[in-house]
């Protein structure tokens, strides 16, 4: 019998990464993400906040349930969502901290760089 290959492992493993990366490709669900990193929320308390409505925020939840970035947790007719794990939190922070120390409409050379990186 042989072994896997560890390049094809590697590759689907990127390839598992870039469908996280489409599942959070919509500003909505990054929306979504950001609220539930202050608490978890009902299905109500998400379509309130982010003035969308339900049949739209529920289709973008399945989505993220989809590739275990929330929870949803069933109580009589409500459903309340969090965070899967820590990473999800690390990953959308990441982000928003990321996008927001680059302004794209100036030249290349003028944005902020950490120290080290190019």
């Amino acid at each position: 019998m042989q072994s896997p290959d560890p390049a094809s492992a590697r590759g689907q493993r990127w390839a598992a990464s870039a469908d996280l990366f489409k599942a959070l490709s919509t500003p909505l669900r990054v929306g979504i993400i950001e609220l539930l990193l202050e608490r978890p929320r009902t299905v109500s308390e998400l379509v309130g906040d982010l003035d969308a409505p339900q049949p739209l925020v529920s289709q973008h939840l399945r989505v993220l349930r989809e590739h275990c970035l929330v929870l949803g947790a069933r109580s009589g007719r409500e459903t309340t969502y969090s965070l899967m794990d820590s990473h999800v939190a690390h990953i959308v922070r990441d982000a928003i901290a990321h996008t927001g120390e680059h302004d794209r409409t100036q030249p290349r050379d003028q944005h902020h760089h950490t120290k080290g990186t190019p």
